[in-house]
């Protein structure tokens, strides 16, 4: 009798390499291939895993869809299409999906029965450029970058004048209130909280830098310090392991920053990685979009299991 991993769909493997640069990256390694599990895409983008139905979805931004992986099955099919040019996503605490919408220039959450509430689209009035990815605190906090990616070209959003100055971080209070969390950025791609909350990583691609932020009685940034550089491209989506390592998403693959910020190795992917995350009922299944392909991997490490 086939098993759900038995009838998996996989497009090809490619050798899983780790490049240690650092004796305190020892022992990191998981699979010795990267399944490919699609690969149609332009330009993949947020993956994000519900547990509940074991399956992940993820953006096509160039091609207005969000698509979903099937764990049980292996199938790829499209969950939404036009789909606003959603670019990130996140799973909330109650299982619900948070999105980016680049194309309406607002951030989203899809509801169980499938209606769309939405979270923040205007800033004093004025729309937003382009939201690109977002996260969730435990305190209900929703956090978001506000890049000009989408407006820049039709490309992946629709082409237009940007009506705030700047491109900065908000956070969406429970009540809905939005406010201005970090304003001196170029372009704020992703964001990832430390496994207590109490720190904000914050990627600028632009300047090809993350950033270090304390957050200051639950609401506010405080510092912000450059936190670690990026040696190949660009740094994209981020994400804390449970070791409290960064891990950044770049143009040879994924980066892994020690809590101090010293690059203590990578894992290499044929493919420029925009995002990734970490899935499965034990977190150490890692799922990265690159460019035109959705990889998976089983690690021997676990994400961040934040608090409830």
């Amino acid at each position: 009798m086939l098993t759900p991993h038995d009838v998996r769909r996989v497009v090809d493997r490619v050798p899983a390499r780790f490049e240690s640069l650092d004796e305190r990256f020892g022992r990191t390694d998981g699979d010795a291939f990267l399944e490919r599990l699609f690969g149609d895409g332009r330009w993949l983008e947020g993956p994000a895993y519900f547990p509940a139905g074991r399956y992940l979805v993820f953006s096509d931004i160039p091609n207005d869809r969000v698509l979903r992986w099937d764990e049980t099955t292996g199938a790829v099919g499209v969950l939404r299409q036009p789909a606003s040019y959603i670019n990130g996503n996140t799973v909330d605490r109650a299982g619900r999906l948070i999105s980016c919408e680049q194309g309406n220039r607002r951030v989203t959450r899809t509801e169980p029965d499938g209606t769309i509430t939405v979270l923040a689209e205007r800033y004093r009035s004025k729309r937003f450029n382009s939201p690109n990815d977002v996260v969730e605190r435990a305190d209900g906090t929703v956090w978001f970058t506000d890049p000009s990616y989408g407006i820049t070209t039709d490309y992946e959003g629709h082409q237009a004048e940007p009506e705030i100055d700047g491109c900065h971080v908000y956070r969406v209070d429970p009540s809905g209130e939005v406010r201005v969390a970090a304003e001196d950025f170029e372009r704020p791609n992703g964001l990832a909280f430390s496994p207590d909350e109490q720190t904000l990583y914050i990627a600028d691609t632009r300047l090809k830098h993350i950033r270090k932020f304390t957050v200051a009685d639950s609401t506010n940034l405080m510092a912000g310090e450059v936190f670690a550089t990026c040696d190949n491209g660009s740094f994209d989506g981020l994400r804390v392991d449970a070791k409290g390592r960064v891990w950044a998403a770049a143009h040879d693959g994924l980066h892994c920053f020690s809590p101090e910020g010293d690059l203590l190795g990578k894992l290499l992917v044929p493919e420029i990685v925009s995002n990734f995350t970490f899935g499965g009922p034990k977190l150490n299944h890692l799922f990265i979009t690159a460019t035109t392909s959705l990889y998976t991997l089983r690690v021997n490490f676990n994400g961040a299991s934040y608090p409830k």
